[in-house]
């Protein structure tokens, strides 16, 4: 916006920074749905795996987690 009095160069300036903002809000957009699939694939992942001792722990017969943490702890 180097000459503000002109209105045309202010609307043909701000229809260019409102392109990159939707650019970027676009760009954002992407970034959080990726990272939202992601959580939501290591959210099952967790949960399988959690499963996936439970039921070790079942056929080994221990209890569970009956034993305190070592002092270090």
């Amino acid at each position: 916006m180097s000459d503000t009095s002109d209105p045309h160069s202010r609307i043909d300036a701000l229809e260019i920074r409102i392109a990159y903002q939707d650019q970027a809000l676009d760009d954002l957009n992407q970034t959080v749905l990726a990272q939202w699939k992601q959580i939501d694939s290591l959210t099952r992942q967790i949960a399988n795996l959690i499963d996936r001792v439970k039921e070790a722990e079942e056929k080994v017969g221990a209890p569970p987690r009956t034993e305190p943490p070592p002092p270090h702890y």
